[in-house]
């Protein structure tokens, strides 16, 4: 995220922020003023960009479903970029795609997004998210209780991310 983070006699511009174990650390600059700890602090996060990686985000989950379908489910991802102007997916396959498989793997998405699916959440402990045929990164170490991300019948997944609340 991106924005400030604002007090009594302190500004601080917020240009990224990343997860440490439970807590959450912004990176960025102290423009004016000084703060310490006990300091009440109000965020005001840049919203406009937040939905656009939210959206961005929630189409990595379509393609990764869509390539599956197209490709074949041997196909896993091996990374991914979201921000707020782009995405890249990073993922295995044998071959490079032929054009018809990439035009496939579009009207697939596409199709999802007019569907207008609703996106669900549920917390559930890591076997039955596994039994529910939710995808996991192969390698990943998840906790016992996992966050696993629904998009109708097309795309089920572990993910702790930010989604658009539909597709």
């Amino acid at each position: 995220d991106k924005g400030e983070l604002k007090g009594a006699g302190f500004s601080f511009q917020v240009s990224d922020a990343q997860k440490y174990g439970q807590a959450i650390g912004h990176i960025g600059k102290l423009t004016s003023g000084s703060l310490k700890v006990g300091d009440a602090v109000q965020a005001d996060v840049d919203q406009a960009r937040r939905q656009r990686i939210r959206l961005n985000h929630s189409a990595t989950h379509l393609m990764h479903a869509a390539l599956r379908q197209v490709l074949g489910t041997h196909v896993a991802q091996k990374g991914s970029l979201v921000n707020d102007k782009a995405l890249r997916f990073d993922f295995s396959h044998f071959e490079a795609m032929k054009p018809e498989e990439i035009r496939a793997v579009e009207d697939l998405v596409n199709a999802q997004i007019r569907r207008n699916l609703p996106i669900e959440t549920n917390i559930m402990d890591i076997d039955a998210a596994r039994e529910s045929g939710a995808m996991a990164l192969f390698g990943e170490k998840y906790d016992d209780r996992v966050r696993v991300l629904s998009m109708g019948d097309f795309s089920t997944e572990l993910c702790g991310g930010t989604h658009a609340s539909r597709t």
